[in-house]
C-alpha cells in the first residue's frame, strides 16, 4: 500500500500548515481559543478559502475530496497547531446531509463548505454515556411536521450553529437503536435555550434545552426511525478526525520535548544526554508511531463497506490515540518539569487538548469495549 499523498493533498497540506504556522501563532489561538467566542471566525474562512472544509467532502458534494486521507491529513494538520476553530461540526454534520439529504437539504452544504454557516451535531446527553443508541430526546408528529422535546450536553459550538442536526427518538424505548430520528434545526428557533462555557482546551460548547421545538415535515433527515445507523456513519468520521488531531498534537508535544532536551542545560551538559531520558524520549518515539500507524489504518478503512472491519478500525485508533496521547502530555510535561504545566509553554494546552480528545465521541474504555464486542 502507498501511504504517500498525491499531488494535490501535499498542495493542501502545505498551503494550511504554511497559513497556521506564519498567522496562527500561539499568543493569537489562545485569545481566540479561550475567548467568549471560542474561536476566530476569521481564521475558520480564512481555512474555509484555503480549501481545508471542502477537502472534507467528495467532488459531488461540492468538495475536494472527501476521502480518509484527506480528512487525516487536515485533522493532522489541525492538531499540529492546536486549531480551535469548528471543523469537526461541518465534517459530521455535513457528511450527515451528503450520505441521507434530499437535494434541499444538500443545498445547505454550500454555506457550510464555504465557511459561512456554523453546523454542529447535538447527539451527546447527560446519561447516555458515549452509547449512539441511547436517546432520551423525544419528537413527535404535531401538524404538518415534529415537535422536539429534550436536552443536549456538552454540544460543541451549540449555541452559536445557525444549524443543529439533532437525534430524537421516534419509537421505542429509550435504549433501542430502532426507533431513532434525526433533524436538521436552525440555531435560532423558537423553544431552544442554551448555555454556553468555555472548554478547558479551549473551544466553546453549550448544554441545550428543546421545550417544543417545532419543525416542518422537511427536518427530517433520512428514514424515519432509521437514524442510528446515519449517527454511527458521521461519527465514524468524526473518530478519524479526532483521532488524526491527536496524532499531530502529538507530533508537536514530541518535538518540542526533543527540543528541549537539546537545549535545557544541567551540570553544563544538554539534558537529552542523560540515558534515563533517552529511554523515555525513544518510548514517545515508538507510542507515536505506533499511533501514526492506527489512524493511517482508519483512515484506509474509513470507506471500507464492511461495518465490522471499518469500525474496529476507527474504534482502533481512538482507543490507541487515547491511551497514546495521555502518555505523551504526561511524559512531555515531565520532562520539561515545573514550566510544562504553565500559561505560557504551549505544551501546556498540547496537553489538555490530547487528554480531552479522549472524551469526545468515546473514550478509550468505550472504544476498548467496543472494538472486542466487534470481534465477538
Amino acid at each position: 500500500m502507498n501511504f504517500e499523498h498525491n499531488e494535490d493533498r501535499r498542495m493542501l497540506a502545505d498551503a494550511l500548515n504554511r497559513y497556521l504556522s506564519e498567522q496562527y501563532p500561539a499568543e493569537y489561538r489562545n485569545q481566540a481559543a479561550y475567548g467568549e467566542a471560542g474561536y476566530s471566525a476569521e481564521t475558520y474562512a480564512k481555512l474555509a478559502e484555503i480549501g481545508a472544509i471542502g477537502a472534507l467532502f467528495k467532488e459531488a458534494d461540492g468538495g475536494l475530496g472527501g476521502a480518509g486521507p484527506d480528512i487525516h491529513l487536515v485533522f493532522e494538520a489541525l492538531g499540529n497547531h492546536l486549531v480551535a476553530e469548528p471543523l469537526l461540526g461541518a465534517l459530521l454534520v455535513g457528511r450527515a446531509l451528503a450520505e441521507a439529504g434530499t437535494p434541499a437539504q444538500k443545498a445547505r452544504l454550500e454555506d457550510i463548505i464555504a465557511g459561512t454557516a456554523l453546523a454542529a451535531l447535538a447527539h451527546d446527553e447527560p446519561a447516555n454515556h458515549y452509547e449512539l443508541g441511547r436517546v432520551a430526546t423525544t419528537a413527535v408528529k404535531s401538524g404538518d411536521g415534529w415537535r422536539i422535546d429534550g436536552a443536549k450536553a456538552v454540544v460543541p459550538f451549540g449555541d452559536q450553529a445557525q444549524l443543529l442536526l439533532v437525534s430524537a427518538r421516534t419509537a421505542g424505548a429509550v435504549d433501542d437503536e430502532a426507533g431513532i430520528s434525526l433533524f436538521l434545526v436552525p440555531g435560532d428557533a423558537a423553544g431552544i435555550s442554551a448555555r454556553g462555557y468555555g472548554r478547558i482546551d479551549g473551544g466553546h460548547a453549550a448544554e441545550l434545552r428543546f421545550a417544543g421545538v417545532q419543525v416542518g415535515a422537511d427536518a427530517l433527515l433520512g428514514a424515519e426511525g432509521q437514524g442510528c445507523a446515519l449517527l454511527e456513519r458521521i461519527v465514524g468520521y468524526g473518530l478519524l478526525a479526532l483521532a488524526a488531531e491527536s496524532l499531530g498534537a502529538m507530533d508537536k508535544a514530541k518535538g518540542d520535548t526533543l527540543e528541549y532536551l537539546r537545549t535545557r542545560k544541567q551540570f553544563g551538559v544538554p539534558i537529552g544526554s542523560f540515558q534515563a531520558l533517552q529511554h523515555r524520549m525513544a518510548d514517545m518515539l515508538l507510542e507515536v508511531e505506533q499511533a501514526r500507524s492506527a489512524v493511517i489504518n482508519a483512515a484506509a478503512a474509513i470507506d471500507e463497506t464492511d461495518r465490522v472491519t471499518r469500525e474496529k478500525a476507527l474504534s482502533a485508533a481512538k482507543y490507541s490515540v487515547g491511551k497514546i496521547g495521555t502518555l505523551i502530555a504526561e511524559e512531555a510535561i515531565q520532562m520539561h518539569g515545573g514550566i510544562g504545566v504553565t500559561w505560557e509553554l504551549p505544551l501546556a494546552h498540547y496537553a489538555k487538548r490530547l487528554v480531552m480528545i479522549d472524551h469526545q465521541l468515546g473514550d478509550m474504555d468505550h472504544h476498548l469495549a467496543r472494538w472486542m464486542a466487534l470481534s465477538a
